[in-house]
């Protein structure tokens, strides 16, 4: 067997989803070069945990549970700021269709209104943009579905007031 048979699977998984964890970098980083050192950063902490993922589990849950978590860990690391102010939802459906024609502006506006929200709101911004159902995010940030309804509508809240102060 050659020697990076065990990596094979692995470097598939990644090129698999290279897009979720360079969409994690880029609500997390607004520099290019901070973004490529977070996207390294979360490919080693994959590879670290890597040994002892369970089959059991949706891939995509533990690659956005451990990109999610470099991503908080990192941000917290370069910068102590206080928590942000508010966004608004129209935002995110810009980002939801931004390959279906919207202008690079309105999703520029879209990343820089997210960069407002707090760490765990741009995980939920996040989430929702890959359209993962309530009982998937409750399971990838480790709360409850009742939980996850309720700082949803908040996060939708401050999403409205952000694209309105945006505007």
């Amino acid at each position: 067997m050659p020697p990076d048979a065990p990596s094979q699977p692995f470097v598939a998984l990644i090129n698999e989803h290279q897009p979720l964890i360079r969409r994690v970098c880029r609500l997390y980083c607004q520099d290019a070069d901070d973004r490529q050192d977070l996207f390294q950063e979360i490919v080693l902490q994959l590879w670290r945990a890597y040994p002892r993922y369970e089959p059991r589990a949706k891939v995509s849950t533990w690659l956005y549970r451990i990109a999610l978590n470099v991503a908080i860990s990192n941000l917290r690391q370069r910068t102590r700021r206080p928590a942000p102010d508010r966004l608004d939802w129209h935002v995110l459906e810009m980002a939801q269709a931004a390959e279906a024609g919207y202008e690079p502006s309105q999703i520029d506006e879209l990343y820089r209104a997210i960069e407002k929200l707090s760490d765990v709101e741009k995980a939920f911004v996040l989430l929702y943009l890959e359209d993962r159902s309530y009982e998937e995010m409750a399971d990838i940030l480790g709360i409850t579905q009742n939980n996850v309804r309720v700082k949803m509508h908040r996060v939708q809240d401050k999403l409205r007031t952000l694209l309105a102060r945006l505007v």
